[in-house]
């Protein structure tokens, strides 16, 4: 068993029966009293964040992932499918797994995290921008740009995100996938 001075970012713990990714956490010693852990730990189920305070030095356990990367093949309206690339087995998972299922394009690669006990999927990350090209934007006006400007586009999977006026269609452009937000014009 571990105790809380084994508490780093990205730790995955078990705590009231449920899986959890701590965010980060803060050793605190006052000068009266028992020494504590402030954490913000996420719920890998539900994605909701959790502030929790744990008693300096209790035991916890840590739970063992897995991180494979995965390619994005397709979706059938229901899963999102993807393949492992070194045996090509293939997966179906539910669309509340995926981190931003609406930058996920055919043929891109995603990382599954694995619970090592029962062998299953806790959650699939893309990376943290993927480059996409626009479909269909207004065309920006010469001379509007005395402002940060922003108008509508959407991309090739289908999302919609606010760019610069400059942008057109056929452009590709780099989106953070975090927050939806675009990033930079990508030159080819």
């Amino acid at each position: 068993m571990a105790t809380t001075a084994d508490f780093r970012n990205g730790l995955i713990i078990e705590f009231n029966g449920d899986l959890y990714s701590i965010v980060e956490f803060q050793h605190v010693k006052p000068g009266k009293g028992a020494a504590f852990v402030r954490t913000k730990i996420r719920n890998l189920k539900t994605g909701k964040l959790l502030p929790n305070t744990f008693p300096a030095g209790v035991k916890i356990n840590i739970q063992r992932v897995e991180r494979r990367p995965m390619q994005y093949l397709y979706n059938d309206g229901v899963d999102y499918h993807f393949m492992n690339n070194d045996t090509f087995e293939q997966l179906a998972i539910s669309k509340d797994l995926i981190n931003s299922p609406q930058f996920l394009k055919e043929g891109d690669v995603a990382e599954m995290m694995y619970h090592t006990e029962t062998d299953s999927v806790l959650t699939c990350e893309l990376p943290s921008a993927v480059v996409l090209e626009v479909t269909y934007t207004e065309p920006g006006e010469k001379g509007n740009t005395a402002t940060n400007a922003m108008k509508d586009a959407t991309l090739e999977t289908g999302a919609v995100i606010k760019v610069p006026l400059f942008i057109n269609i056929g452009d590709k452009i780099k989106v953070d996938t975090r927050d939806g937000s675009y990033s930079e014009r990508v030159k080819e």
